[in-house]
C-alpha cells in the first residue's frame, strides 16, 4: 500500500485555506486508484511515483492550485495532450481554485489508470530535442517582464547560457501573440520559484 509522508502533510498544512481541501481530494484519488504509489517532493512540489516513474505531481499557489500527469504527451485525452504540448501552465487541468473546477472522479481516475498502464507497458516519453546553442537575444516583451519580478529576474541572470537560451527559444517560437504572452508570464512564474524550463524532465538529483 502506498504510504503518505509528512512532508507532504507540512506541505499541504502551508498551503492557502481555498488549496488545502483540493490537495486533499487530487492526493486521496491517486492513492485510493494507485495502492502502490509513493510521494515524494521535488523541486520543492509534491510527486506521486509509480514503480519508481513519476505518475503525476500537485502544486498550490497563491490564487489557484495545479496538477499534471508526468506522461500527458502520450495521454489519449485531448485536453491533457494539448495542454501538455502548449505548456502554457504547471498542469494540465488549468487553474484550479475550487473543488468544482475539477474534472470528476471518474474521468481523474480514469487518467490515473491510464497513467498506470504507460508505465506498466514500459512506455517512455520520447527524448527532448537539444536546444541550439547559438546566441538568442532576449525578447523585449520577456525583458520588460522580467524587469517587473526581481525575483525571477535575478534567477534568470543566475542560470547557465544554455537554461536562458531555453526559455528564450520557447518564447521566440510561439506562433501567436496569445501563446506567446501566455509562455512570458508562465516563465515568470516558474522562474519567480528558481525553475529551469525543462524542470519537468530533469531527473531528480541524487
Amino acid at each position: 500500500m502506498g504510504k503518505k509522508i509528512k512532508e507532504i502533510d507540512a506541505f499541504i498544512q502551508k498551503s492557502a485555506e481555498f488549496a488545502q481541501p483540493i490537495l486533499i481530494h487530487l492526493r486521496k484519488l491517486v492513492h485510493d486508484y494507485c495502492p502502490e504509489v509513493e510521494e515524494k517532493i521535488k523541486w520543492g512540489m509534491p510527486h506521486f511515483e509509480y514503480k519508481s516513474e513519476t505518475l503525476c505531481y500537485m502544486s498550490a499557489f497563491k490564487k489557484h492550485c495545479a496538477f499534471g500527469f508526468y506522461k500527458a504527451p502520450l495521454m489519449k485525452d485531448p485536453v491533457l495532450m494539448n495542454e501538455a504540448k502548449a505548456e502554457t501552465a504547471m498542469g494540465h487541468l488549468g487553474r484550479i481554485s475550487s473543488l468544482k473546477d475539477l474534472p470528476s472522479d471518474s474521468k481523474m481516475t480514469s487518467w490515473i489508470k491510464e497513467a498506470m498502464a504507460l508505465t506498466d507497458k514500459g512506455v517512455k516519453l520520447p527524448l527532448r530535442k537539444k536546444t541550439d546553442t547559438t546566441s538568442i537575444e532576449i525578447p523585449e516583451a520577456f525583458q520588460k517582464a522580467l524587469q517587473k519580478n526581481r525575483t525571477a529576474k535575478a534567477n534568470f541572470e543566475k542560470m547557465p547560457p544554455s537554461h536562458k537560451r531555453e526559455y528564450i527559444g520557447w518564447i521566440t517560437e510561439a506562433k501567436t501573440e496569445p501563446t506567446r504572452e501566455k509562455r512570458i508570464s508562465t516563465s515568470i512564474e516558474w522562474l519567480s520559484e528558481n525553475k529551469s524550463r525543462n524542470w519537468k524532465y530533469e531527473k531528480k538529483q541524487r
